[in-house]
C-alpha cells in the first residue's frame, strides 16, 4: 500500500491484476440485484401499474452458460413481480429473492440455503442498498453507471452499464479465469 491518503482513503499505486485474478478464481456464486444490475436503471409500467422484466440477450446468455458451467447465480428483487419472476425461472435463476428491503438478510439467505462463504461469492451491486453485500464477498463489483460511490469500494468496475451487458463480462472474467469459458483459449485477466 502506498502513502497516499486522498479524502480519508487509503490509496495504491500497485498492481491489482493479481489480487483480481485471485478473486475470480474462488468464486463458486455470482448474486446481484435485478433492479439496475441485469433489468438496467430503468422501470416501465404498463396502463395497468404493473412492471414489465427485461434484460439484455448477453446477459441472459451468459447467465445460462454459468449455470451449465456449475456457477451458482442469485438474484435479489425489491418488488414481488410475476414478470420478473418468469424471466428468472426462463433464466434458469432458481436462486431468486423477491421482495427484499435488507439485501444482507437475503444475501445471508443465499449463503445458508447454498451452503456457500462470502469468499465463494461475487457481487455487482449499482447503489448504497448493497453495500453490505459488496463488502462481505469475495468479490465486489459495480457497472460502469454505478454510482460515483461505490467506485472506490468495490474490486472491479465493469466496463459496462446495468441491463447492458455487465453480468455478462463478469461471466466471461470469472470462467475465462476459471478455464471454464469455451468461446475463448486464454484469459484476459
Amino acid at each position: 500500500m502506498s502513502g497516499i491518503n486522498y479524502f480519508g482513503i487509503q490509496l495504491s499505486t500497485g498492481d491489482h491484476s493479481e489480487r483480481l485474478r485471485d478473486a475470480l478464481m474462488k468464486v463458486k456464486a455470482l448474486v446481484f440485484p435485478l433492479e439496475g444490475v441485469l433489468s438496467g436503471p430503468r422501470l416501465a409500467w404498463d396502463s395497468e401499474g404493473r412492471t414489465g422484466a427485461s434484460c439484455s440477450v448477453r446477459d441472459a446468455f451468459a447467465i445460462q452458460e454459468a449455470i451449465r458451467q456449475g456457477l451458482q447465480v442469485a438474484a435479489f428483487s425489491q418488488d414481488r413481480h410475476d414478470a420478473q419472476d418468469r424471466m428468472l425461472e426462463e433464466l434458469g435463476i432458481s436462486s431468486r429473492y423477491s421482495g427484499v428491503k435488507h439485501p444482507l438478510e437475503a444475501y445471508e439467505r443465499f449463503l445458508s440455503d447454498s451452503g456457500l462463504v462470502d469468499g465463494d461469492c461475487a457481487c455487482i451491486a449499482e447503489d448504497v442498498l448493497y453495500i453490505p453485500v459488496l463488502e462481505r464477498t469475495g468479490l465486489s463489483v459495480t457497472p460502469i453507471d454505478g454510482i460515483e460511490y461505490l467506485r472506490n469500494r468495490v474490486t472491479y468496475i465493469s466496463a459496462y452499464e446495468g441491463g447492458k451487458g455487465c453480468v455478462r463480462e463478469m461471466v466471461e472474467l470469472i470462467l475465462q479465469q476459471q478455464g471454464r469459458w469455451e468461446y475463448t483459449d486464454n484469459c484476459v485477466v
